[in-house]
């Protein structure tokens, strides 16, 4: 019979970390600290198969399972002291969900499960604490409300803002027993009022309300929106976590707080978190409290004027503190824990693997190497390549001249400018325009993740370094400031108010995630410096991988910053974007509208040094690295000018008719030019432009070889190769103009011409081009367009709903469709290879810098990645992971 229910407790337990799949990331953990002899209150999981089964079989349950949760809790009672539902003594539990991985503050939960009219008297009876018991029910009524009964959050804040402010008072901490009694009253008036039935008293029904809520709680659109950013596959599930409550919110002697064992956001070893005295762990992560340091140095750093926990509580602390030291040595990573003191007593509630920032994560696995918790390749494979994009781009320039206007938390490290915007809608609308937005509330929830990861940065006025908007800011790498309590913050109003400084929805804000800062107007920015454990991690990463890494690059510029970042050659320069610069655009539309072949060659003639110019700079950035010039690639129409204003000027400047000049436009035109008069056929129809560029390439080998002894390592590639008598063609026209520099007594560098396979009939007939081509570089951009027969610019209208519905699984222009698109690279790599078996194989689609997409290419037996200067250091670490994960596959 299959075991749908995991009991923990007591220094023992039924499941163990390893068992993620099916108890969730939190059961499994509980499990583990349970078996570790730590002090976790009782209780029991659900396991993510009862989900799977949940959604399967219309939302119902397994028919043994309420058997099987009905023991389990008698079990939790027994050792807990209490049954639920008993007035004389009170057993309250919290049902929390579990996936297999950490989603922060994206499934539900609800806390003080249990209490009614009569099980909350005798808990104030049984703790002599009339107080602690109805700050309980007040919070439980309200939870349950808003979880399981769906009524919204802000129906209960705005009655207990009204009976504060009818009190006079300004913290849920100076309310007292009837205070709270009789706010809980009124929470269960509305209930009724709305939902039209009275809120459940039956703890039965409450149970299995919350659990159904949780499992309900996985498909909820925050959930869904979470997993599509990280990947997370929807048939996972979530387990349920009933446990026994313990009450940091019964006096001073009583806390709740999360920490971890080393700083989130530098990775410094040093017990980083907060906690409040006398509350409930939501009051943390929610941010509606802001509340203390643990540890006194973070506290004097910061600036706090209350205690921490450390000058607080000594006790508690130094337990907690040896705890975390006992889980980070044996799970061997910087753990995320959540705690509660309740009358003094210490008591672990989760333990999880922390999220951390990327600067953090690189920290934390150099130092964990050198202090030999782990191995060079468990540090490799432990950093997350895509949040090196962190660390990638500009922070703020220091000497830069500044306003600030409001201080508040460093809770996500970089810096971000753009404009105001105080929802995740709008966020997100502005975002898909193409514009840069800070967003700004005065505290984010989980509905807010789709605005979160739209924006550059996030910006709010309550919460500390746990609540949702730091931990979720950091896991997206998005800088972000909270607890900037001395903003006044109206969304209605769409202002941002702080003194005598008010600010507009759509105005420019910047935010400094290092520091906290808040200022006016735009700052800028400066690159960042990649040495120290970045250099470290990275040179671990370059032993380890066999896949080599180039670059996409088109300028010097963009050749010099590939070179800085670790690129190993550049696998793609597009020669038409020298094309655009505003002093060879006028000869390149001479040259289309030339009608003689004389003409067209005198235009021509001007771009030569022009274009061998650009080479120059390039094959000296690269210092003898090997180089991929792709040849004039897109269609002609796309250098001339669309509207009547521009054809008049350009036909001025070029002295020519513009009728002309329009008629040639019009002629040119095409239906598709994705599939039109492009690439080789240009070359084919045009010989001249290709014979000028391939001349261009070989004097400025020849030039940089000549003035620095270098040689380049010189590869030529044609594009939009279909057959092979196209490539003959071309090559031989290259090799010729080759033959002629010779002749004229100047020097012809090494070189080697290849093609892009970027049609499906050049990868299914790579065999018989391999015996021209002496490499092939992959354009998955066109080769996914062509495969699927879907137009990149086109896709947005439809993706979307094929990603929402589950049709495909991840975007194909973002990471390559294995078994299509990826089935052409293997065949053509295979036949390719079978007629020339040294045949060099690269990538240079954008597929080249993502690392799911790198995997595939390590695993396709490519020998490099191309991808943009920006994402060399992703795709380095992202290749030696993927030769660790083979190596791992292969034992």
């Amino acid at each position: 019979m299959t075991q749908w229910v995991y009991s923990f407790g007591d220094g023992k337990a039924e499941g163990r970390a390893d068992m993620k799949n099916l108890l969730g990331g939190k059961g499994a953990n509980l499990a583990e600290m349970s078996n570790l002899g730590l002090p976790v209150p009782p209780g029991f999981t659900i396991t993510t198969e009862v989900c799977t089964y949940f959604y399967k079989h219309g939302e119902t349950y397994p028919a043994e399972l309420e058997k099987a949760v009905d023991a389990a809790l008698a079990e939790v009672g027994r050792l807990g002291g209490g049954t639920l539902g008993d007035p004389a003594k009170p057993l309250l539990v919290s049902v929390r969900s579990g996936a297999r991985v950490s989603m922060p503050g994206m499934m539900d939960t609800v806390l003080n499960l249990g209490l009614n009219p009569e099980t909350v008297e005798g808990l104030a009876r049984l703790t002599g604490n009339p107080r602690f018991a109805y700050d309980s029910y007040r919070r439980f009524v309200h939870m349950y409300s808003n979880v399981v009964l769906e009524l919204e959050h802000s129906i209960f804040e705005e009655i207990l803002e009204s009976e504060k402010e009818t009190k006079g008072i300004d913290l849920d901490t100076d309310l007292e027993a009837e205070d709270l009694k009789r706010i809980a009253e009124l929470y269960k008036t509305e209930v009724n009022k709305r939902l039209g039935k009275p809120f459940p008293d039956d703890v039965k029904k409450q149970l299995w309300g919350a659990i159904g809520a949780v499992f309900g709680s996985w498909k909820s659109h925050r959930a869904q929106t979470y997993r599509k950013l990280h990947h997370i596959p929807e048939d996972w599930g979530t387990a349920v976590n009933v446990q026994a409550m313990v009450f940091g919110n019964r006096g001073d002697t009583s806390a709740t707080g999360v920490a971890f064992t080393r700083d989130p956001a530098t990775g410094e070893k040093v017990l980083f978190g907060e906690f409040l005295v006398n509350a409930q762990g939501e009051d943390v992560v929610a941010g509606i409290r802001t509340p203390q340091p643990i540890s006194k140095i973070v506290r004097e750093r910061s600036g706090a004027k209350k205690p921490s926990m450390e000058e607080a509580m000594p006790q508690s602390y130094a337990e907690l503190k040896r705890i975390a030291e006992r889980l980070e040595a044996h799970y061997r990573d910087m753990q995320d824990v959540e705690f509660t003191v309740q009358d003094g007593k210490l008591f672990m509630l989760q333990t999880r693997s922390g999220k951390r920032t990327a600067e953090s994560a690189l920290k934390i696995a150099v130092d964990m190497v050198r202090e030999g918790l782990i191995d060079k390749e468990t540090a490799v494979a432990r950093v997350d390549p895509q949040a090196l994009d962190q660390l990638l781009h500009p922070t703020l320039d220091p000497n830069a001249p500044k306003e600030c206007i409001a201080t508040g938390l460093a809770a996500s490290p970089g810096a971000a400018t753009g404009e105001i915007v105080f929802n995740a809608e709008e966020a997100e609308k502005l975002a898909a325009d193409g514009k840069a937005v800070i967003l700004v509330r005065v505290e984010t929830s989980p509905e807010d993740i789709h605005g979160m990861h739209a924006a550059k940065g996030i910006l709010t006025a309550r919460g500390g370094m746990t609540s949702h908007a730091a931990v979720v800011a950091r896991g997206m790498g998005r800088p972000c400031v909270s607890g900037a309590g001395m903003l006044k913050i109206d969304a209605k109003l769409g202002t941002l108010t702080v003194g005598a400084t008010t600010l507009k929805r759509g105005d420019i804000l910047t935010i400094d995630g290092a520091t906290g800062q808040v200022f006016k107007g735009r700052v800028p920015m400066r690159q960042p410096e990649l040495t120290g454990d970045f250099s470290t991690l990275m040179g671990w990463a370059d032993q380890i991988r066999t896949l080599r890494v180039r670059a996409n690059a088109d300028t010097p510029d963009d050749a010099a910053t590939a070179r800085r970042f670790g690129a190993e050659g550049i696998g793609l320069c597009r020669t038409e974007h020298m094309f655009f610069e505003a002093d060879r655009i006028v000869a390149v539309r001479q040259m289309i509208l030339a009608d003689a072949l004389e003409d067209r060659q005198a235009a021509l003639a001007k771009l030569l040094p022009m274009q061998r110019h650009d080479f120059e700079a390039i094959f000296k950035a690269m210092e003898g690295l090997p180089v991929t010039i792709r040849l004039l690639d897109p269609p002609l129409h796309e250098f001339l000018p669309q509207k009547d204003e521009e054809i008049a000027e350009v036909a001025r400047a070029a002295g020519t008719d513009p009728a002309k000049l329009r008629a040639r436009a019009i002629a040119l035109h095409e239906s598709n030019p994705m599939l039109g008069h492009r690439g080789c056929r240009l070359g084919i129809t045009f010989p001249e432009i290709y014979e000028m560029q391939a001349r261009a390439i070989f004097e400025a080998a020849a030039n940089v070889e000549v003035a620095g002894g270098r040689l380049v390592a010189l590869e030529i590639m044609i594009p939009l190769v279909g057959f092979k008598t196209e490539l003959d063609t071309l090559k031989t026209r290259i090799d010729a103009v080759a033959e002629a520099l010779r002749k004229e007594g100047k020097k012809t560098p090494p070189y080697i011409v290849g093609t892009m396979i970027e049609l499906p009939r050049a990868a299914l007939r790579a065999g018989e081009i391999a015996q021209t081509a002496e490499f092939f570089s992959f354009g998955t951009n066109d080769l996914t367009q062509t495969t699927l027969g879907v137009s990149r610019d086109d896709a947005g209208t439809f993706l979307t709903e094929y990603l929402a519905r589950g049709l495909i699984p991840r975007d194909p222009f973002v990471t390559i469709d294995r078994d299509g698109v990826g089935e052409l690279v293997k065949i053509a790599s295979q036949r390719g290879r079978s007629t020339r078996a040294k045949l060099k194989l690269g990538i240079c689609g954008e597929h080249g810098g993502d690392p799911d997409s790198i995997r595939f290419c390590h695993e396709a037996g490519l020998d490099y990645v191309s991808c943009s200067p920006f994402r060399v250091p992703v795709a380095r670490l992202a290749a030696a992971q993927a030769a660790l994960t083979k190596a791992v596959d292969g034992d």
